[in-house]
């Protein structure tokens, strides 16, 4: 497969399928005599598992690590399940963190009037020092 048919199998467009390589998280695609990546059904499989890792969120330094263990057939379950449930640590603080940003905004949203009067309690929320609200 050339470089677009396997960014069409796998879902992973050619410029990132370049930049996983550059980086260093696939090997670099085999040439033909004029330069061509050649690849194989293998390299669209292994670029399926990173763009559903990325989907999920996983760092490219958590997919690295995700693909030793994959590649490791001697892997404890419990290592994968580890990176998996920092991953959910952090997910869950994130969401936290925007649930708390809406919820600020929501607040500062519902006391604006809308109308042609200047006095704007958003400019004046996002004015205040965190916690003065």
């Amino acid at each position: 497969m050339n470089i677009g048919e396997v960014a069409r199998a796998s879902g992973v467009s050619a410029k990132m399928i370049r930049h996983y390589e550059s980086i260093g998280l696939i090997r670099a695609s085999h040439r033909t005599l004029s330069g061509y990546r050649q690849y194989h059904a293998r390299d669209a499989h292994l670029l399926r598992f990173i763009r559903r890792a990325r989907d999920l969120g996983f760092s490219l330094d958590q997919i690295r690590q995700l693909l030793s263990l994959w590649d490791d057939p001697g892997r404890a379950s419990a290592d994968v399940k580890r990176l998996a449930d920092a991953h959910i640590a952090d997910l869950d603080a994130r969401i936290a963190a925007l649930t708390d940003m809406r919820t600020t905004l929501v607040a500062l949203a519902q006391a604006c009037h809308g109308d042609h009067r200047p006095d704007c309690p958003i400019l004046q929320g996002l004015a205040e020092s965190p916690g003065a609200a």
